[in-house]
């Protein structure tokens, strides 16, 4: 029920002005969005870079109708990664890209040609990118274009969401030696149909989809910040016998910083999620959507550094 009214305020241009005026929403925005512009980015990664961690960059931005904002995301992440290279910070730091802030929802021809300029210019950058997953309505497109794009940039990222009933499915065929999968628990509101309800069930799918991945020959990105999902990942590396080198975990920007500094203190890599931009309201909401008890490390995170 909570998740289903996150979600619907996410959509509500009403509750996000009143979330953007609000007394201290700058305050929050500030420690889980980098900021709106590049340096911002560059700045926090730069800090983050030298604390050890990798990163993943977003740039803000979903709702493309329009050619012209798909064409703008797309020259910001050529901006973006050049002047990662120029700051020295690839291959620590990566980029993450929606397809739908390319122009999926109108032209997937279009998103094709503009994310596989982004890949050719992380190619350059000495860097790579990952494709983001939305909802269920999407995911065969983004596949696709993921398919195509890994015929000249193998390296290019998949993202599998645990919460649909598909992806145990997807994960076998995402496993094969070279492929680079992100599993997440998923953020979106689905049907029952394609996806599991409740927590328990997601849970209980995340860690199903977990061995399949770290059993394959792929590299295996674990996106969580659930301490049972983060220890039986380190039992599973142990299990599997996956060296530090042969897997990730990946956590948001501004949530758990000494959890992610622990485990990239033992030798783990740990890739931090960093969004920048304007467009931030959607991306929070989402981001409390995705589990009930991301709205407790929100929470904590505002007052402490755990």
């Amino acid at each position: 029920m909570l998740r289903s009214v996150i979600l619907a305020a996410s959509r509500s241009s009403q509750v996000e002005r009143l979330v953007a005026t609000a007394p201290y929403t700058r305050d929050v925005v500030r420690r889980f969005v980098a900021g709106a512009a590049t340096d911002d980015a560059l700045r926090a990664t730069r800090k983050l870079v030298d604390d050890g961690l990798a990163v993943t960059l977003d740039h803000l931005g979903e709702d493309t109708v329009r050619p012209e904002q798909a064409t703008a995301t797309r020259d910001e992440y050529l901006k973006l990664l050049k002047m990662l290279a120029a700051a020295g910070l690839t291959p620590a730091a990566e980029v993450s890209v929606k397809l739908s802030a390319l122009g999926q929802m109108f032209d997937e021809q279009l998103a094709y040609d503009n994310a596989r300029a982004i890949c050719a210019a992380a190619d350059a950058a000495g860097t790579t990118v990952t494709l983001d997953m939305e909802d269920h309505t999407t995911m065969d497109s983004t596949l696709e274009v993921l398919s195509r794009l890994r015929k000249d940039f193998p390296s290019t990222g998949a993202v599998l969401q645990a919460y649909l009933r598909r992806t145990e499915s997807d994960c076998r065929e995402l496993s094969s030696a070279g492929s680079r999968v992100r599993l997440c628990k998923g953020a979106y509101k689905e049907p029952e149909s394609v996806a599991y309800q409740s927590a328990r069930e997601v849970d209980k799918s995340y860690v199903r989809c977990m061995n399949i991945l770290m059993s394959g020959d792929g590299y295996p990105m674990l996106a969580t910040h659930d301490p049972r999902m983060i220890a039986i990942g380190e039992d599973r590396a142990r299990w599997f016998d996956r060296g530090p080198e042969r897997f990730e975990f990946q956590m948001l920007y501004g949530i758990r910083p000494e959890e992610q500094a622990r485990l990239a203190g033992e030798g783990y890599t740990v890739r931090t999620y960093v969004p920048y931009g304007d467009e931030w309201y959607g991306y929070l909401m989402r981001r409390l959507a995705e589990r009930p008890a991301n709205m407790v490390f929100f929470g904590r995170a505002l007052i402490s550094k755990k």
